[in-house]
């Protein structure tokens, strides 16, 4: 570091340090909501695996049975809900799961609804059209707003609005693990489980075609929050390890500068000796 005085020095020695205090708060608070957050990923589970057990056991028993929520179909509108984070300092965790999306809806005539600041800003710049910008604030969406999501994709699929609607969110493998993925909602693809015998299989009243039309929406909206909870652990996941890994780099730049500082301080009292021994 030729040609840089001691106070330069020091001063960039107290920026590091400043922004280290700072990471390492961001550090402590993403902990802190990750464990909230992995708490909702336990709680929220059950709820949709029972009514994913139903759907498919309505399905898979019912010979004659239609739907237009099980019907495929040859066109090319999709519907993506993406659920991103509202700020970065994340990582790679809203670049991964934008570009996964992005590569999933080439060729396709896509429409998105965007959760997140950073989903709603990357999809109105790419001019991809937006279905409402009223969940912006993912950290706001609640159980609630899945479930209104739920039943407005739900009717806009039965319209024949779109073809297929997915969800794209960041699988929580881990504190350390966490991947992008997308799951297709409707149209429903059964598990195709063979088929029980008569006297195991559940009657449904008023019939099991009015309990599957009922019960879908509601699905559809418990596979929402829980995409959204496990998009939720996993920022707070990714933001710690980044967090954490900045901090060392901050430490490691500390200790640089240190070695660099004390360095300079002895060439300028060597450079003093040397003239004050000269001038005598």
């Amino acid at each position: 570091m030729a040609g840089v005085s001691t106070k330069e020095i020091k001063n960039r020695i107290r920026s590091m340090e400043s922004t280290k205090q700072i990471t390492k708060a961001m550090e402590m608070v993403a902990a802190s909501k990750l464990r909230r957050a992995q708490a909702q990923v336990a709680n929220s589970r059950p709820y949709f695996e029972i009514l994913r057990n139903t759907i498919n056991d309505i399905v898979d028993n019912n010979l004659e049975f239609t739907s237009p929520f099980l019907q495929e179909r040859t066109g090319n509108k999709v519907m993506y809900v993406v659920i991103a984070g509202d700020r970065g300092l994340a990582g790679g965790y809203n670049s991964n799961i934008l570009k996964l999306v992005q590569s999933q809806i080439k060729e396709k005539e896509a429409t998105v609804l965007p959760i997140g600041k950073k989903a709603l800003d990357f999809f109105k710049s790419k001019n991809i059209p937006v279905l409402t910008e009223n969940y912006a604030e993912a950290a706001g969406v609640s159980i609630g707003d899945c479930f209104s999501i739920s039943k407005q994709l739900s009717k806009a699929f039965k319209d024949g609005e779109f073809d297929e609607i997915h969800v794209a969110y960041t699988n929580f493998v881990s504190v350390l693990s966490q991947t992008p993925d997308s799951m297709q909602l409707l149209p429903l693809v059964p598990d195709g489980h063979e088929k029980k015998t008569p006297s195991s299989v559940t009657l449904y009243e008023p019939g099991s075609e009015e309990v599957f039309e009922a019960i879908v929406p509601e699905y559809l909206g418990g596979i929402l929050y829980g995409a959204l909870c496990e998009s939720r652990a996993a920022e707070q996941a990714a933001r710690r390890t980044a967090m954490d890994s900045a901090t060392s780099n901050a430490e490691e730049m500390i200790a640089d500068l240190s070695l660099k500082f004390n360095r300079a301080r002895q060439a300028a009292i060597t450079n003093e000796i040397i003239d004050i021994v000269a001038g005598s």
